[in-house]
């Protein structure tokens, strides 16, 4: 899979923010590539144009997801990066109650989707971890029951068992807390997370400064400004 942020790489190339992208791109290439197989087999998808679990919620971040979000909106959306580098705000759209990149004018509602965090790619599509260790799984809680009602065979909204959920299912979802374990392993200087508002601007102001340190005199990603929001 190509990198979604192939340019801001290369501009960082040396540093130790470049380690911590890539290791990032690879943990969240290997959360896609398991959840694919999830719903491939399964075919337990999100109602279309649902966007249930962003209202009411703002992500916090890691250390190592706020700098892939930064790097994905210098590469993507080069204008709103520096907008929100510039002011401190992170409210690209007028959505209220929801996630600051909520786009309620786009059926698919994230604006970021190649650089939204783990809580985001994990949500509805994933399993936690149970007592001794053994796997559990239940539904999205905003999945409509009547939908998981039609289903053979029938789903609940309770919690399953993986042996369990292995009868309706061939293959399960990721266990999020493994991926989470992984994922503070990048960002060794610190555990703490923060909310986007918090930290986004100015880790994007970070990697602006240290294009700038690490010897490129320009330091737009594709050289001309990419500002679509998706």
């Amino acid at each position: 899979m190509k990198s979604e942020i192939d340019h801001v790489l290369g501009l960082l190339y040396g540093t130790k923010e470049y380690d911590v992208l890539v290791a990032t791109e690879r943990l969240y290439k290997d959360v896609n590539d398991k959840q694919t197989d999830w719903y491939e087999k399964s075919r337990f998808l999100c109602p279309d144009g649902c966007g249930s679990c962003c209202h009411d919620f703002e992500p916090d971040l890691l250390e190592c997801e706020a700098l892939y979000m930064a790097a994905w909106l210098l590469e993507n959306q080069y204008e709103n990066a520096l907008k929100i580098a510039d002011s401190d705000s992170i409210y690209l759209f007028d959505n209220g109650k929801t996630c600051p990149f909520y786009n309620n004018d786009n059926p698919y509602h994230c604006s970021i989707y190649g650089g939204r965090p783990f809580v985001c790619r994990l949500f509805g599509a994933s399993c936690s971890g149970g007592k001794n260790g053994e796997s559990v799984w239940r539904p999205c809680r905003f999945y409509p029951e009547e939908t998981l009602a039609k289903r053979n065979p029938p789903v609940e909204k309770r919690q399953y068992s993986a042996d369990e959920a292995k009868k309706l299912f061939p293959s399960l979802p990721p266990v999020m807390s493994d991926i989470m374990e992984q994922a503070l392993s990048l960002s060794p200087d610190s555990a703490e997370t923060k909310l986007i508002r918090d930290i986004l601007p100015g880790t994007i102001r970070k990697l602006l400064w240290i294009f700038t340190m690490n010897g490129n005199d320009n330091d737009t990603p594709r050289g001309s400004p990419n500002d679509t929001a998706a």
